[in-house]
Parts: structure tokens; sequence; C-alpha cells
């Protein structure tokens, strides 16, 4: 119960001040009395708010799916056929852990070059190179829990490695890939520090560089931020309720249902 509270309040109390006045914001009003719908107005018409909204999707769910598409050949040769020994997992992983600050000036110029930079098909590339080192770490400890006999099955009727992958892996694997695919498409969700570089004009911003944005005006409007910031968490909010348990079953139960 308590967990739950501490979960709801900050959210419930948001909701609050998107619909006070700034009057009752600098008042410290808990309660709108009475309810101001005009930060919601706002957020929605004069801000750009729902551009980014779907620039942070497409962005999240194009850069997630490249990246399992990334990770999963790369996890099943280390799984399988041990392709670089017990140290190669940790390695892939190592710079994954490195303050992402290291790598703007490279990637800036690298999109410079391929003239996607400021682009949402650039930011979506970069996202998905992002997290393809945290996606192997975890399919790798899905792929070991298959069945060798599985994979040696299918090569006895005539498959071949890639057959193997594509229509025996790939299948058992998905409860697996949906919860990895999850968090991945999170972790793109919520970046903020290679959006804000990669991206200057409304047609790739993401929504939380609309949110700075707003926070770094000389007069903030809190209840219209309030209101921003609610529209942009619902995406989020409403995966984790559709996708919870495929996300708690890919995570407990493995690879296999």
């Amino acid at each position: 119960m308590l967990s739950l509270l501490a979960a709801l309040v900050p959210l419930g109390y948001l909701v609050s001040v998107s619909l006070m006045s700034q009057g009752q914001i600098s008042a410290g009003s808990l309660v709108p009395l009475p309810p101001d719908w005009g930060n919601w107005s706002a957020a929605l018409t004069e801000t750009g708010l729902p551009r980014a909204v779907l620039n942070s999707i497409v962005a999240a769910l194009g850069g997630a799916l490249l990246t399992l598409a990334f990770a999963l050949p790369a996890a099943w040769a280390m799984a399988r056929h041990r392709t670089g020994g017990r140290s190669l997992a940790g390695l892939v992983l190592s710079p994954w852990l490195l303050p992402p600050i290291v790598a703007i000036v490279p990637l800036f110029s690298l999109l410079r070059v391929l003239g996607l930079n400021n682009t949402l098909v650039g930011l979506t590339l970069v996202y998905a190179l992002t997290n393809t080192a945290v996606a192997i770490w975890l399919l790798e400890g899905f792929v070991r829990r298959l069945p060798v006999e599985v994979d040696e099955a299918a090569q006895l009727d005539g498959a071949g490695e890639w057959r193997v992958l594509v229509s025996v892996v790939t299948p058992l694997l998905t409860p697996a890939l949906i919860a990895v695919g999850v968090i991945v498409a999170v972790l793109n969700y919520n970046e903020f520090l290679f959006a804000t570089f990669l991206t200057q004009g409304p047609d790739a911003q993401t929504v939380p560089v609309i949110l700075s944005l707003m926070l770094g005006e000389r007069v903030q409007d809190f209840g219209t931020i309030a209101a921003a910031s609610l529209v942009g968490v619902v995406p989020v909010y409403a995966a984790a309720v559709f996708l919870q348990h495929r996300l708690v079953g890919g995570l407990t139960a493995g690879s296999l249902t």
C-alpha cells in the first residue's frame, strides 16, 4: 500500500497542478478550485507537444525493433557457439556503462556526414545502436535457457544456421523479445541527452526536449508544464498496463511458455 501511495501521490499532484491557475500555484494550493483547463489547451496547441509525442514513439519503437534485430543474432552466437568466450558479453556491455556525453561529438559528426543530423531517422539509428549492448546482455541469458536439442532437431531436418535462428529460436524467444523490447523502448522514450544535441527542430524533437525547452523559458508556466508532462507519460503508462503480463512473464519465466 505504501509503495502504491508513493507512486500515485506525485502523479496525483501533477494532475492537480495541471488544473491550477498561475495564482493558485504561486499560493501553494493543493486542490484546483475551480479547475483551470487552459493549461491543457496551451500544452496541446502552443508547445508542439503532439508532434513531439509522435516523434518519441516512432524513435522509441523503431530503435527498439532495430536493437532486437541487431542483438538477437549476436546473443545467439555468443550463447550457442561460444563466440568470444565468456568475457565477450561483459566486453560488449562495458561501453554502455560509459557516460553518454563522450559519444556526442562522434555521433554528431557521423550523422552530419550521412546527412541524417537533425532527423528522426538519425535519432532512431542512434537509439538502436546505443541499447544494442544491453539487449545482447539480456537476451543471452534467455537463449542459454533454450534446450540445445531444439536446435539439433531442426538441423537434423535440414535447417541451416539462419533458418534455425529465424524459424525455431525466434518464435520460442517471443516473450523474452517482448520483455527486452519494452525495456529498450522505454529507455529510448525517456532519453534526453542524445535527443537534445542531435535534434534542433520541431520535426525531430522528442518529449523530453520539448519539456526542457518549456522549463528553460524566462517565465515558467508550471501548470502548462504539468499538463504537458502528463501527456508525455501516457504512452509509457499505456505500454506498462497493456504489456505488463508479457513483460513480467518474459523476465521471470524465460523463453519457454
